[in-house]
């Protein structure tokens, strides 16, 4: 059993060794513990400091690429490392270290495909209330949209195992953590947490510069997702309310109809074409529906080529 801790830096030669001192050199149920430095272009000396910390193992971005194609580009090399288990914590020594063993326990005992840390956002002391509110609102969202359970959705602080994360295809720039979230949910992966508290602020968040620009961006992400994975959702929903509100004017004109005897003034023309306009809506809005979900079903195929493309690939 072969564990692989992912950890994206950028300018983390000061913390580093902070990360190292609870990092665990020695897991029960694992035979081999490797780290994955994904140096997102620094300028310090992020690598050197790793390599004197004992990391054999780098990728090296020229310039910043941002946390979410670090991700996505770690994974891929954690797979070609032969990593059964992939963990992912912070260069910035937010997470408790010593908390992986715990936090891969699920996946060791079969019991889970992914664990996910509970930070308990509304417990931590530097973030605002609007934070705390913002991380419990779009957890709350984003469980409704994949159906899942997930205390801390946008928490970093997770292990995947090996067959979960070759089904993974992340395609968002940023916001790795929300379509994971949503692609685990969608592909049925189940999804375990355990509860963890995070380590005193080292330094400002570079990924949540803003909160309201994070949300923004999660945002785009949830509806991106559901759009893929549920377009009919989305165009039905559309393309109903357009019916509904076309018809409106549809009856009121028989209304008149039936009810006067001279129902035939311009007002009425005019609710006639805006009726009109509205049903054509609705019938665009439910052709959509139905290309998007033969382009969902298409995307399910693919991916089921990729994994197993990603199984050969990384075939140990």
């Amino acid at each position: 059993m072969k564990l692989v801790v992912m950890i994206p830096c950028l300018n983390e030669a000061k913390t580093l060794p902070l990360v190292f001192e609870t990092m665990p050199k020695s897991i029960k149920g694992v035979d081999e513990l490797e780290v994955l430095i994904i140096d997102d272009g620094s300028t310090d000396n992020t690598q050197e400091v790793a390599r004197k910390l004992g990391v054999k193992h780098f990728l090296t971005h020229k310039v910043n690429r941002g946390l979410a194609v670090s991700f996505r580009e770690g994974i891929k090399e954690s797979l070609r490392l032969g990593a059964d288990i992939i963990v992912i914590t912070d260069g910035d020594n937010q997470y408790p270290q010593e908390k992986i063993p715990e936090l891969i326990q699920p996946i060791l005992d079969d019991r889970a495909d992914v664990v996910i840390a509970d930070r308990q956002t509304t417990t931590i002391e530097h973030f605002s209330l609007f934070k705390k509110f913002l991380q419990v609102f779009g957890t709350w969202v984003l469980n409704r949209v994949a159906r899942t359970n997930v205390p801390d959705g946008t928490s970093g602080f997770r292990a995947y195992s090996r067959n979960a994360a070759m089904q993974l295809n992340l395609i968002a720039p940023y916001s790795f953590a929300t379509e994971t979230v949503i692609q685990s949910g969608n592909k049925g992966q189940r999804i375990d947490k355990i509860i963890i508290k995070t380590n005193p602020k080292t330094r400002e968040s570079r990924v949540m510069k803003s909160s309201i620009s994070h949300a923004r961006k999660s945002g785009i992400v949830i509806l991106r997702s559901v759009m893929m994975y549920e377009p009919y959702a989305i165009f039905i929903t559309i393309g109903l309310f357009f019916l509904i509100v076309g018809f409106i004017p549809f009856i009121h004109y028989l209304y008149l109809v039936l009810t006067i005897k001279h129902p035939y003034g311009a007002h009425h023309l005019q609710s006639l074409i805006i009726g009109g306009v509205l049903l054509t809506a609705s019938f665009i809005a439910f052709t959509l529906g139905l290309i998007a979900d033969l382009i969902r079903v298409n995307r399910i195929l693919i991916e089921e080529v990729l994994e197993n493309q990603k199984k050969e690939m990384y075939k140990k």
